[in-house]
Order: structure tokens, then sequence, then C-alpha cells
């Protein structure tokens, strides 16, 4: 098999090219990676795979009308699907300059008449034909023909920069594939960026997902093969003993560790007011159990509007996420390091608590059956979503698994979060069916195999498509 990567993001950095998955990939006839790392970056991910080659994806500017046409994709999807959090997302107020305005304007107008399959379609087939006379896409044309690859796989299903390669894959029969890289990208964002031939999946959940929101894809198009974001957790040569990840993070081994999962300003704009809450209520013998806390902010996250809490409360540790940030507020451009990789399969397997909102990391600590208490108050009045969080987050398709199986319990109040966080400190067992049954049903196959399993599935599609 000849396999070129497309790894438009950090998360494809962190799934794809570190860990198990670029060592099989580079056991391949040939491999190359078209990917998004600055130079002085890529000898370190270059490291031990000598038979990939290496190109930069080019830069892709969208011109008014592809960018117009691409929005209303999304809007016409998203008023399609309907879901909870698509409703929100589409309902965000329209912000920026003049002409931003404009392109989010027209884009939600033509979003609400093309909200069908057909229209969605026709909307996706006009845009393909934009973007296919782009001089990109001729450029990557040329390149796959040189290189002849059987099969052109994505990290991530949703970057518009990986559309002009798709198209120029496309239009010289060569087959694509994309991995659905969340588990909550279906439900709750818009459409898929290009027009992938192949999906590969986490769950017969997601599967079952992605056949409903997109019916024009057939089912032998989607394979589950779990996911390689939680490869590292089941790769014993990453594991640090209690006693060696405690002294890493100076935490004391006689007492127990919460640790907190901050998420993105825009997400969690009340993280440094929550993980306040917690400090009030461990100083003021609440919680029980002296327990310390580590606060973990999103990778995204440059924890300035954490400073104030850590100033008053010195006894929070503090652990900054081992990611790049290459294009400061740039997401796609925080790159992750294999340190911080390792660091989050041991502080997944050593906190004896996670508390975070509404986060994937709820899923992360279920996997070392580590319980989790998930914030659903308000600090700030009136809440900065508008709604309560109760009413916001834990109403989303997504999240309404973990709530519906009860596999975390949900502080409503200041003093829920201190109920909860006790409750499990005197029985950690508690609920462990329930993360167990979160896991099983979001991730279906077992953990530690899923890089195997997409490069026999990209084999398969190369095989069957060429």
């Amino acid at each position: 098999m000849k396999a070129v990567l497309l790894i438009p993001d950090g998360v494809g950095v962190r799934n794809f090219l570190i860990g198990p998955f670029m060592h099989l990939a580079s056991e391949m006839d040939e491999c190359h990676v078209l990917h998004v790392i600055p130079d002085g970056l890529l000898p370190s991910y270059r490291n031990g795979n000598k038979n990939v080659g290496w190109h930069p994806l080019l830069p892709y500017t969208e011109t008014p009308l592809s960018s117009v046409l691409r929005y209303a994709i999304a809007f016409a999807h998203m008023n399609w699907g309907d879901t909870q959090a698509m409703r929100y997302v589409r309902n965000r107020p329209i912000n920026g300059s003049w002409r931003r305005r404009g392109v989010q304007y027209a884009a939600k107008l033509t979003g609400r008449v093309a909200a069908s399959p057909g229209g969605i379609q026709a909307l996706d087939r006009w845009h393909c034909n934009l973007v296919e006379r782009l001089p990109e896409v001729e450029r990557y044309r040329q390149l796959f023909q040189k290189l002849k690859p059987t099969v052109i796989f994505c990290s991530h299903q949703r970057p518009p920069i990986v559309l002009p390669a798709t198209l120029a894959a496309r239009s010289l029969g060569i087959p694509t594939a994309t991995f659905i890289f969340s588990w909550d990208n279906l439900t709750s964002k818009g459409r898929i960026a290009a027009p992938f031939d192949h999906f590969l999946v986490w769950s017969e959940l997601m599967r079952s997902e992605l056949l409903r929101f997109y019916p024009d894809v057939t089912p032998d198009r989607v394979h589950v093969v779990g996911t390689p974001q939680f490869d590292p957790y089941a790769t014993p040569e990453l594991h640090w003993s209690r006693e060696e990840f405690f002294a890493r993070v100076g935490a004391d081994l006689s007492r127990p560790l919460l640790c907190y999962s901050g998420g993105d300003t825009g997400t969690a704009p009340e993280d440094h007011l929550h993980i306040r809450a917690l400090m009030e209520l461990i100083r003021a013998g609440r919680i029980k159990g002296n327990p310390q806390v580590l606060l973990r902010p999103a990778p995204v996250d440059d924890g300035v509007r954490y400073d104030d809490v850590r100033r008053d409360y010195p006894e929070i540790l503090y652990s900054a996420p081992a990611w790049i940030h290459t294009e400061p507020g740039e997401w796609a451009s925080v790159i992750p390091s294999a340190d911080d990789v390792q660091f989050l399969a041991n502080l997944t397997r050593h906190a004896d608590i996670n508390v975070n909102l509404a986060s994937t990391m709820t899923l992360d600590f279920a996997i070392h059956d580590r319980p989790v208490v998930n914030i659903a108050f308000d600090v700030a009045d009136p809440p900065p979503h508008g709604i309560p969080l109760w009413d916001y987050y834990y109403r989303f398709e997504h999240y309404q698994a973990v709530v519906k199986i009860g596999a975390a319990r949900f502080a409503r109040s200041r003093e829920e979060l201190a109920t909860h966080v006790n409750a499990y400190l005197e029985n950690p067992a508690l609920d462990r069916e329930a993360r167990q049954k979160l896991v099983q049903l979001e991730v279906s196959l077992p953990i530690g195999g899923s890089s195997q399993r997409i490069i026999e599935t990209l084999r398969q599609i190369g095989k069957k498509d060429s």
C-alpha cells in the first residue's frame, strides 16, 4: 500500500504522528505525510520514521464566494440536522468585521433555504466545483500523479485546508478516507469539509450517527476502528508508577489527588471561577480527606485566566499541557509533544477523581475507572451562555449518554460539588459499571489496537477501490 496522510492540525499530530500509528505506517510500501508542522519542530516527528516522505500542506485561501458557500453548507446541515447542539451553534451572535458579518448573514440565509439533503448536496457540488478551479488543486494533482498513492487518509474531517487535496485525489480516482476525530463532532458540528469516499469512526454509535446525518453515505463506506487517541493508555512502556507520577507533579503521596481539567475559554469561560469554588470548599473543610488539586488547562488555553486563583491558592499543583502554540490564537496550530501524550496517560491513571465541565476528559478518566464530577452550575450572573449550564452542555446529544448512563455525577451547586467529591473519595467504586458501559458505548473495540485496525482498513480501501 502507498498512502498519503493529511494531518491538518495538532489533534491529528497527537493521534497519528505520536504513538504506534506512524511506526506501522512507515512499514508500508510507501507513505507520505502532508502536514502543518513548522520546520523547526518537524525533526522530532520524523525521528525513527525513515521510510516516510514529509510535505507541507499548501496554504488555502478561500474566495469570498467559496467562504459563503462553505458556511452556507454548514448552516444548511445544522438547520436540517437540528440537534440541540446544532441549534446553539447556528444561533450564536455574529461578530467581527463588516466583511465577516456579511459572509455569515448571507450564509445563514442560504442555509435556511437549502436545509434538506438535496439542498445540502447541491450547495456542496457548487462549492466543490468552485474550489476545483483553484491552483492548489492542480498542484496537489501533480504531486499525487508523482507519488501514485493507493489511498489518501485525512486525520480530521473538518478543517477546510484538506478540501483541495481531497478534490485532487477525487479527480484522479484515488480513494479517500477520513477519521471522525471526536465523539461530539457528528451531533454538534457543521458539515464534513470534503467529499471523502470512506469514513473511519470510533464505535457503532458513531457509525449510526454518521449514517443518520449523511444519508448519501452507504453503510459499506463507514468503518468502525476505535480511536488512536486512547492507544497510549494501553501502552505499558509509557506508564509510570503512582510514586513516580506524584513525584513528577510535586504531589503528596499520602493524600488524594483531584484533577481539574479545564476547557477552552469559549467553551468553559468560568473554569477559573469553578476551580476557585473547589479550592474554597477544600480550605473550608467541606471536602474531606485533605485532597490536593492538580490543574491542567486545555492545550489551547494559555492559562493566564488562572493566575489570580493560583496566587490566592498557591497549593494548587499546575501542569500546563506540553503543546506548542505555533500561531497564538489559532486552535489548529497548537502542536503536541510526545511528552504530553505520556503525561496524560499517567494523569488519567493516577488522579483519584477528575472534575471538568462536560469534557471529553470524562471518557479519558472513565477508561481508567477514575470517577468524574461534572461542573453544572454557573458562578457568573447572568450565565455566560445565556442559560444555566445544566440546560446547556448537559442537553447536548453526545453528552446525554453520560447523563443517562450515570457515568459521572453532576454538581448543580457548590454544595453538590462537595457532596459528590466526598462520595467518590469515600468509595471510588461508585458508578463503576456505568463508566465501563460508557466506554463500551463510545469506543466499541478494545483500546490499544486502533492504529493496527486503521492500517488494515486503509489497505482494504486501497485494494477495493484501486
